[in-house]
């Protein structure tokens, strides 16, 4: 029996990426910002039409060390979403900083703008939504909010590489918007991440930060880390940038047959594509409200993995429930949120997923629909 999961990378011809390679090896120049971390670079910032993109190892990177740049006190707080990846509230409190948890508006999955104003005290230093599964915030009416109290904007664009809203990249929104490039996402470079920001002089403190404070030769003028990206990704990153358009293409069939399938079943949310928003299509998540639908989210998990089909509760459980934060936070709090933890379930979607297999994972959710 095939096993098919979640995601699948989408990764080049192998003579490609082969070239790059062979180079790679007659140089020897292996990382520290090499040949092809500068052509990634390069490309990325035409691709986000942004003012200044910067390469990390991997999108927590990105993240984690954005906040650090910021040079928030200690104790600061910072109002997000616990409806995310744990890479995003981990990043708060690395840094000394205090997560303070929005609820999410249950159409999109993305932070409630309209419950932001109340969680803001004289402690809050910014908001760090999230775009989830490829929606898009309420980009205006955050900036909105940040503006009238003076706060920065960090936006966690892991899901929303390539996206636009209203013709204008999704990269060009908050003070800084941050990428993963991990093989599971719509766009990979095998590990990767980037920040995208208008400000040089915290694209200075950035690339600090990501080289360990190093400013020269004999100058280490900050305490940093090491987040610098290697020439093997940046390569694969090269390859696959490439190809964007034509993965985007195919991964839009496969979002279309889903919906030919699901969309006529009651008690079934689909994710459809939001206005004026140039989707990427990268996930597929459907909410299963078992009143209706008859069966909860966890029997059609079960009964997928029965056949070899390993859909994820993706996410599930709140990153405010997670035992790490135990008595720290309570998920009852962003109530809208722990019901559709609870519900949620992202089918298998990648570019090259056969559509008589995404017929089969649709007739197995309607063979549990009718027991």
């Amino acid at each position: 029996m095939e096993e098919i999961f979640v995601t699948r990378p989408s990764m080049p011809d192998f003579e490609e990426y082969n070239e790059f390679l062979k180079d790679i090896w007659q140089r020897r120049w292996l990382t520290n910002m090499g040949k092809y971390h500068n052509i990634f670079q390069s490309e990325l910032l035409k691709f986000f039409c942004a003012e200044n993109v910067e390469l990390f190892v991997n999108g927590h990177m990105a993240i984690e060390l954005s906040l650090q740049a910021f040079e928030f006190s200690p104790g600061t707080e910072i109002i997000t979403t616990p409806f995310t990846f744990a890479s995003t509230t981990h990043a708060i409190v690395r840094n000394n900083l205090t997560p303070v948890f929005c609820d999410i508006n249950p159409e999109d999955f993305t932070i409630d703008v309209a419950k932001i104003e109340n969680l803001i005290t004289e402690k809050t230093g910014a908001i760090m939504p999230v775009h989830v599964y490829g929606n898009i915030c309420n980009v205006e009416e955050i900036t909105r909010i940040a503006k009238k109290y003076n706060l920065k904007v960090i936006y966690d664009a892991a899901h929303a590489f390539g996206e636009k809203y209203k013709g204008e990249n999704i990269s060009r929104f908050g003070d800084v918007s941050c990428f993963s490039f991990h093989s599971t996402k719509v766009f990979h470079s095998i590990e990767g991440g980037a920040a995208c920001f208008a400000d040089k002089k915290f694209g200075k403190k950035l690339y600090h930060l990501k080289n360990f404070g190093i400013s020269g030769p004999e100058t280490v003028d900050a305490v940093g880390a090491n987040a610098k990206m290697n020439e093997f990704c940046a390569a694969m990153g090269v390859c696959n940038l490439k190809h964007f358009d034509e993965n985007i293409s195919a991964r839009k069939k496969v979002f279309d047959r889903y919906i030919e399938n699901l969309g006529d079943i009651a008690g079934l949310k689909l994710n459809f594509v939001q206005k004026d928003v140039t989707p990427n299509y990268a996930y597929f998540p459907v909410i299963f409200d078992e009143k209706f639908f008859g069966a909860a989210r966890d029997k059609v998990f079960s009964e997928l993995a029965k056949s070899g089909i390993h859909a994820r509760k993706y996410f599930y459980p709140l990153t405010n429930a997670f035992e790490c934060y135990a008595g720290k936070f309570n998920p009852e709090e962003t109530p809208t949120a722990l019901k559709i933890a609870g519900q949620v379930l992202t089918l298998p979607f990648y570019p090259d997923l056969p559509l008589e297999t995404v017929d089969n994972i649709c007739k197995i959710i309607r063979d549990v629909n009718k027991l």
